[in-house]
């Protein structure tokens, strides 16, 4: 070991560079975690115990020589560089940075978050990985329910138990687990399924759940809070209606629209003409999935409700494509630098 020791210090000594780039494929080729001052100090375990002293000194002197050698180097390419300013005007102003701007979707959800804060939501968040239970099970959707075809997901290969959640009411559940009603809050965040990418579909994309559990909740509260969010979003003349739907986690359960914000219910293109755009499902909480996260259902109900971010992105900016979302095109973005 003595003879590498003694080789590489004579390298490092001789080594010579005609660049800054040189001198940092040097420093990588001799003291990253790769290279050959590390691969000594890992050998050092290998050598016998009454030598150990005598190379170990050895081994942090060529340490230090090559840390001293490349910081030279280093030091004498900048000095140079710096010289090159002569003859340049220092006092020109510098270029004016772009001023950057939030992405449309953190527009939206902030904006999500600031309304239901106003009537005391909180907001929780929860892994991106979970396990069955979370994703599917307590939220009354067992393994041969057919409502899971609709959220065919991604399945984690070193167990097939965990998934990448297909929706936030998987936080629902672990707050409901966590803690007893009253209990109301919104939980926002990525999700995934497993979609063909298209203008009005992806893989990935962000939900807002929310979630209001207390005594004597009725479906007319959840109506009045989904008036207020609806008029606060999109104005105060904004009308929402109710239509029946399904859900394994709540029932009842309804769609929700709202007047179109294009053609303020008249009928457009956007709407086809129908005067009403769906934005989000709801329900009360079903008492099984009270019942599964320990909640007594004969004295507690509540309601649930779910919206895609980006669907309200959409309607909000007039956005005419999901994937523009995710492309990071300045073009599409730099529209929003106004918009803090």
């Amino acid at each position: 070991m003595k003879d590498r020791i003694d080789k590489l210090l004579s390298e490092i000594e001789e080594f010579t560079a005609s660049s800054k780039e040189h001198v940092e494929e040097f420093r990588i080729k001799i003291l990253s975690k790769k290279g050959k001052v590390t691969e000594l100090f890992d050998d050092f375990k290998t050598v016998p115990h009454e030598l150990r002293k005598e190379i170990g000194q050895k081994l942090n002197e060529l340490k230090t020589k090559a840390h001293d050698k490349i910081s030279h180097l280093k030091e004498k390419f900048e000095s140079n560089d710096e010289g090159k300013t002569e003859g340049m005007d220092l006092t020109l102003p510098a270029e004016t940075l772009a001023v950057g701007s939030r992405h449309p979707l953190s527009l939206v959800r902030n904006q999500i978050e600031e309304i239901f804060s106003r009537i005391g939501f909180t907001v929780s968040d929860g892994p991106e990985i979970e396990d069955d239970w979370h994703n599917f099970t307590a939220l009354n959707t067992p393994h041969d329910h057919p409502a899971r075809d609709m959220q065919d997901t991604f399945y984690i290969s070193e167990n097939p138990d965990m998934v990448l959640r297909t929706q936030t009411s998987s936080v629902q559940v672990h707050v409901m687990e966590g803690s007893q009603p009253p209990i109301r809050t919104i939980s926002p965040g990525r999700v995934y399924r497993n979609e063909a990418i298209s203008a009005r579909a992806h893989c990935q994309f962000h939900q807002v759940e929310g979630l209001y559990i207390d005594k004597k909740v009725s479906f007319a509260d959840l109506k009045q809070t989904l008036l207020y969010f609806s008029k606060e979003m999109f104005g105060e003349e904004t009308q929402i209606r109710l239509r029946p739907s399904f859900f394994p986690f709540t029932e009842i359960s309804a769609e929700m629209d709202i007047s179109c914000p294009f053609c303020k219910g008249k009928g457009c293109n956007i709407c086809k003409g129908a005067g009403w755009v769906e934005i989000l499902g709801c329900g009360m909480v079903d008492p099984a999935v009270l019942d599964n996260c320990k909640i007594d259902s004969s004295k507690f109900s509540g309601f649930a409700f779910g919206m895609g971010i980006e669907r309200i992105a959409m309607l909000k900016y007039q956005v005419n494509d999901l994937r523009l979302f995710f492309e990071n095109d300045v073009r599409f973005l730099k529209q929003f630098k106004s918009v803090i």
